[in-house]
């Protein structure tokens, strides 16, 4: 069920990076070097792997659940270089994954009706014309999740690719900006359906209004957040002294 895949999506990602800094920092300090290697391959795979695989899906939930592949390869960008700065970064991204995947798996919960899943991308063709704010807060999850500036997202990725330059993982970084521009192919896709294609069904949108009114505050963050992120940056460097 997708109330199911939405907890799984998006709660356990903060307790997998706790879970990840508390080894890597306190268990393997003083193996950085050793493992830094290994992250840094498994960074690569997931971020090439994620994108290339979520780009031929059809399947919205797939789509997103590929897509987490790559986004956790971010998250170990932050984790590599074994700083202060790039443990902050790293968290600030698993808070802002979790709130777009939240989002994410939340129109798809709102677009399914009747015991009937909106499972594939073609259920989100002409939602401007059906709900323009639904479109609309749809939108500004998929910008946010395809690093579009001004969205939270971008301030996500820039902050663990800027970690990894600063660790001198020039290459690490070039990979992670040429799929998040490939990336943005899968997202911006979502956005097309609903604002150029015609709708495959008339029937009006219901859901309980604390669940609209949730989803719409979920999505207005990706702006909000992007605008106003730096106390939200500042706390979570604050967290590992940076």
């Amino acid at each position: 069920p997708v109330v199911i895949t939405l907890f799984i999506s998006s709660v356990p990602k903060m307790a997998a990076f706790a879970m990840a800094f508390r080894l890597l920092q306190t268990g393997l300090g003083e193996l950085h070097g050793d493992w830094s290697q290994m992250l840094a391959v498994l960074a690569v795979l997931s971020i090439v792997i994620g994108n290339v695989i979520a780009i031929a899906q059809t399947n919205i939930k797939r789509m997103l659940a590929y897509s987490t592949i790559s986004h956790m390869g971010f998250v170990l960008l932050g984790l590599l270089p074994g700083t202060a700065d790039g443990y902050g970064a790293g968290m600030f991204y698993v808070i802002v994954y979790s709130l777009m995947s939240a989002a994410a798996f939340g129109m798809v919960i709102l677009l399914s009706a009747r015991g009937v899943e909106a499972e594939n991308l073609e259920d989100f063709k002409g939602l401007n014309q059906r709900n323009n704010w639904y479109a609309a807060v749809m939108a500004m999850v998929m910008f946010s999740m395809a690093g579009v500036p001004v969205f939270v997202g971008f301030f996500a990725k820039w902050l663990v690719i800027k970690a990894a330059l600063d660790a001198g993982m020039a290459w690490l970084a070039i990979v992670a900006v040429v799929f998040s521009v490939v990336g943005a192919f899968y997202y911006l896709r979502v956005v097309k359906l609903m604002y150029f294609d015609e709708p495959v069904t008339e029937a009006p949108i219901e859901a309980p209004v604390d669940f609209r009114a949730v989803l719409s505050l979920n999505g207005v963050m990706m702006l909000g957040l992007g605008i106003f992120s730096s106390s939200l940056i500042a706390i979570c460097m604050s967290s590992f002294g940076a």
